[in-house]
């Protein structure tokens, strides 16, 4: 056993697989995940994932997740999705229960799509509702209507997909919380197995962090974000979900996104595709931001990777602190005594409810959630 697995064994121990999609048919203001709405090689795409797959067959062991992310996974012709779940089923060894999730855009989403979706193998969908009132979608630039959202789900129902997740976004200027109350009562009589609730983000270089600067946009403030973020906590626990990652709500243990917590807790995983991130034995590493230069890289018979970074100890051990104060499992009271005066904070963090213990384990309250990244700063 390396250094990296004998001293940092994961709870699950099975790596995970991601595949980034890259492709776009329009680019919504405020996201800023590598996307382009050029599709001049989306026909041959996955031919050039396969060809950096074969990089990879017999590094990693037996998969249990596979994830195809954007991007907008949706917008790939079915023939070409299955090209690529069948090339990666011949390339690497997944578990008998391998957990599946595409993500897709509403107004992508065909009952015979989704149909050859499920032969594929697919047997988890993470769809970018983003919020059931049509002003609200507008506001975000996004290209699908309340209407959609609705046949989507409805469609996901009547084809046997019982494992899903609905994404929604939250916090900015003008919203009131009787309409984003409203969005949760929607998304909730659909009983999706799954919620995920962000606040929204303003990134620089987005078209939404330019109008912030130029004024144009206005971010909500600290208070009105937390009575946002408390309120949707709140709401959600109450209907029988957990909140069991900041942004993360699952109906049970069991459906907890099995391969999102595989970043979280330092478990491999492997890459693939333009801008997409691997992670084995301490070390990261990550693929050019550019379908371009990726397509060139591999015609060249070479790895398309930009970057890489070897943790340390101290790395792993600091970034364990971060992900555990954003998670319901928490962090190992033995890791919080590593720090200096790790007592002593975690007692004036219990004073002022933002975490709690139990067990050996410090676990954040959602009070904490709100402020995770602070708490984790005043340790390291």
């Amino acid at each position: 056993m390396d250094r990296y697995a004998s001293r940092h064994k994961a709870k699950d121990e099975h790596p995970g697989l991601y595949v980034h999609i890259p492709f776009c048919k329009t680019k919504c203001p405020y996201c800023d995940f590598y996307s382009v709405v050029d599709h001049s090689h989306r026909a041959t795409w996955a031919e050039f994932v396969q060809q950096e797959a074969a990089f990879y067959i017999d590094e990693f062991g037996v998969f249990d997740t596979l994830y195809l992310g954007g991007g907008t996974p949706s917008v790939l012709d079915l023939d070409v999705f299955q090209e690529l779940i069948s090339g990666l089923r011949a390339a690497f060894s997944f578990t008998n229960d391998v957990e599946i999730t595409v993500e897709l855009n509403p107004d992508d989403v065909s009952a015979d799509g989704l149909r050859g979706m499920r032969n594929a193998g697919t047997n988890r969908i993470s769809l970018g509702a983003q919020s059931f009132h049509d002003e609200v979608l507008s506001f975000l630039g996004r290209r699908h209507s309340m209407r959609q959202n609705l046949q989507a789900l409805e469609l996901m129902q009547e084809t046997g997909f019982d494992n899903v997740s609905i994404d929604l976004m939250y916090g900015f200027h003008g919203q009131r919380e009787a309409t984003w109350l409203a969005d949760l009562e929607q998304a909730l009589t659909f009983r999706p197995a799954h919620m995920s609730c962000y606040l929204l983000s303003i990134e620089s270089g987005t078209p939404f962090g330019r109008r912030h600067l130029e004024g144009r946009l206005q971010r909500l403030d600290e208070e009105a974000e937390r009575t946002f973020y408390l309120l949707t906590s709140e709401y959600l626990r109450s209907h029988g979900y957990e909140h069991y990652e900041v942004s993360s709500f699952a109906r049970s243990r069991v459906q907890r996104s099995r391969h999102n917590q595989k970043y979280w807790h330092h478990v491999p995983y492997l890459g693939l595709g333009p801008a997409a991130h691997s992670f084995r034995a301490g070390t990261r590493w990550w693929n050019v931001r550019s379908v371009m230069s990726y397509v060139q890289s591999l015609r060249e018979g070479k790895k398309p990777l930009a970057e890489s970074e070897e943790l340390s100890e101290e790395q792993i051990r600091l970034e364990a602190l971060y992900t555990g104060l954003r998670m319901s499992d928490g962090l190992a009271l033995s890791l919080v005594q590593t720090f200096p005066r790790g007592d002593a904070i975690l007692g004036d963090l219990i004073r002022d409810g933002l975490v709690r213990v139990t067990g050996d384990r410090m676990v954040p309250t959602p009070e904490g959630y709100v402020v995770a990244d602070g708490l984790a700063r005043m340790f390291a």
